[in-house]
């Protein structure tokens, strides 16, 4: 499993920041575990990525636990993302760029949004599909 960590951010607002950005995911991917409508493993590989920059211990603690691990190490260990991962991820996405074009009239915003979701997209779907157990 890939355990090499970035190093840590020296400022500490930076690294409170990131801790606090994990946590937030954190609890949001727990909360898709139970709603269908939020996804699980886009938001426990934001706080994985939030983790490894601010705090070792906390990495650790989320891809070494026992429930919600198995979602990060996947990833890591180049198995793939979960096709329901994928399919909210990539939804969820679309719904809410389309929202924020609708809310913002600026043409050159619109398309830096539009951009980042076709790449993200693009992304997503060029990872591998994890093959169920």
């Amino acid at each position: 499993m890939a355990q090499d960590l970035p190093r840590t951010s020296r400022n500490r607002l930076v690294r409170y920041t990131l801790q606090a950005l994990g946590w937030i995911s954190v609890a949001l991917g727990v909360i898709g575990i139970f709603l269908p409508v939020l996804p699980t493993t886009p938001f426990l590989l934001l706080a994985a990525a939030c983790f490894a920059r601010s705090s070792p211990r906390f990495y650790h603690w989320l891809v070494n636990h026992k429930r919600l691990g198995p979602w990060i190490r996947d990833y890591l260990d180049g198995n793939g993302i979960p096709l329901k991962g994928k399919v909210y991820a990539i939804g969820l996405m679309w719904v809410s760029i389309g929202f924020s074009c609708y809310l913002v009239a600026l043409p050159w915003a619109r398309g830096f949004m539009l951009a980042s979701a076709v790449l993200v997209t693009l992304y997503i779907l060029r990872q591998k599909t994890l093959e169920k157990r």
